[in-house]
């Protein structure tokens, strides 16, 4: 498992900028107003061949400096717990400042042996580097004088911090991986429960009981088969006092995603007819997911792994025949997806198909290793790009000669081509649909690259 960073720190001091330069890519929010960074951030990073989650706790500005000094002391325990190291940073340019030496004396305190790295930010020339001087007075060590935003000498810094980052040696874990996900309370745990037919995990009506991934072993025709049960997913807007605990618990859930072959959706049916106003006519009812249930999906098909989304309490949804149908399809509607969603509608509660999640998710474990003959692909998509051929661009004709696809898990083709810069997007999920059409892959994210004929 990937280590993992936190980088902490007062508000408007660089944390973001810091964040930014190491991740390689801007995703947090940068600007001089102090407390922008009111969400956290997290990405993987990577330096020299090795991988770490990166952590940015944000710069929230309470309403009172009791408030805000127990925010800080709050964040810089939680980081201390989950993180394997902290990057502490400074201002430079501002000097030395009270809440910065309440947050050395609680690293030093409760640093529980992990190391602290102290960043001076915003020492961008050599001349300035004399103001990291009355840093050495909070006790941790020599200070690191950088510049996030210019990058200067931030490679001595991140050559610091992978030390000890070893590469796993271990023998992989061979055993196919389910990760169970989802918004607090959606029913995941009871999922769990009812698979492996013990209370394993406690499960409670308050949202966000389980905050630690739990892995169980499973028979499936003999088969052994890991079950990740992860924390749920807080919407933000309803985030408490206790967020820096939910922000973290995000955190080892997409670590879970990060290990599993197939994740497990699980959706409250009743979170979504909440939003559905009529629905005697349920086919013509106004429609919308949840948008942190769109995060999540859109974050597994990112990973590139497996999805099987469960909407779970279908016990409780007046129905007919054509109700599951008509979800699935307001689904895929709502996320303008061509990328062939799989469902499975159960009760934890009542057991309703409980037995099928394991079958269904090996199902999309099968498809996502899934290898198409090349003779298959070609008489059957030459065919269809016959029929609707890519645009001519700037007067050029655009022809596909060879298909093959390139490997699986998850299943990548490629398409051999006269002209692959000029293939657009529109066609290129033409063919992403055609290829579903034709040889399934329900639930797996494909890829699709263009290649110069030879």
């Amino acid at each position: 498992m990937e280590k993992v960073v936190a980088i902490v720190g007062r508000p408007n001091v660089g944390k973001s900028t810091l964040f930014n330069r190491i991740i390689g890519k801007r995703i947090a929010i940068v600007h001089p107003e102090s407390g922008v960074t009111r969400d956290r951030n997290y990405g993987e990073a990577e330096w020299t061949g090795k991988k770490f989650f990166l952590i940015d706790t944000g710069g929230f500005v309470p309403d009172s400096d009791d408030q805000f000094n127990k925010h800080i002391r709050e964040q810089v325990r939680i980081a201390i717990e989950e993180a394997d190291k902290v990057i502490f940073v400074v201002d430079g340019d501002k000097g030395l400042h009270p809440v910065d030496e309440e947050i050395a004396n609680n690293l030093r305190k409760n640093s529980k042996g992990k190391e602290i790295l102290l960043v001076v930010n915003k020492i961008d020339t050599n001349i300035r580097d004399v103001l990291k001087n009355e840093f050495f007075k909070l006790g941790l060590g020599t200070p690191y004088a950088i510049s996030a935003l210019s990058g200067k000498l931030v490679a001595e810094l991140l050559d610091d911090l992978i030390k000890g980052f070893e590469e796993n040696d271990e023998t992989p874990d061979e055993r196919i991986k389910f990760a169970i996900i989802g918004k607090p309370n959606a029913g995941k745990s009871s999922i769990v429960n009812a698979l492996l037919k013990e209370e394993r995990n406690i499960v409670t009506n308050i949202p966000g009981t389980t905050r630690d991934s739990i892995d169980s072993v499973i028979k499936y025709h003999g088969e052994s088969l890991v079950l990740i049960d992860t924390a749920g997913l807080r919407k933000k807007s309803k985030a408490t006092r206790n967020e820096s605990i939910e922000f973290f618990s995000a955190i080892r859930t997409y670590k879970a995603i990060e290990k599993c072959d197939v994740a497990i959706l699980v959706i409250d049916a009743m979170d979504i007819m909440e939003g559905m106003g009529d629905v005697s006519d349920l086919k013509h009812s106004s429609f919308k997911l949840d948008k942190q249930d769109i995060r999540i999906i859109d974050d597994v098909l990112n990973y590139k792994k497996g999805l099987l989304i469960a909407i779970n309490k279908w016990d409780l949804i007046e129905k007919d025949s054509k109700t599951t149908s008509i979800f699935a399809t307001k689904i895929n509607e709502h996320l303008k997806s061509n990328k062939s969603l799989k469902f499975i509608f159960i009760s934890a509660l009542t057991k309703q198909r409980i037995h099928k999640v394991i079958e269904e998710a090996k199902v999309v474990y099968d498809e996502r290793r899934k290898m198409i003959k090349t003779s298959a692909l070609n008489d059957v998509l030459l065919e269809e790009i016959k029929r609707m051929p890519p645009q001519a661009m700037r007067g050029k004709e655009i022809k596909i000669n060879y298909i093959t696809q390139l490997k699986a898990s998850h299943p990548i083709f490629g398409f051999f081509v006269n002209e692959p810069t000029m293939i657009t997007e529109n066609y290129k999920r033409y063919l992403e649909k055609k290829i579903r059409e034709h040889f399934g892959f329900a639930g797996v994210p494909i890829s699709i690259v263009f290649k110069k004929k030879n």
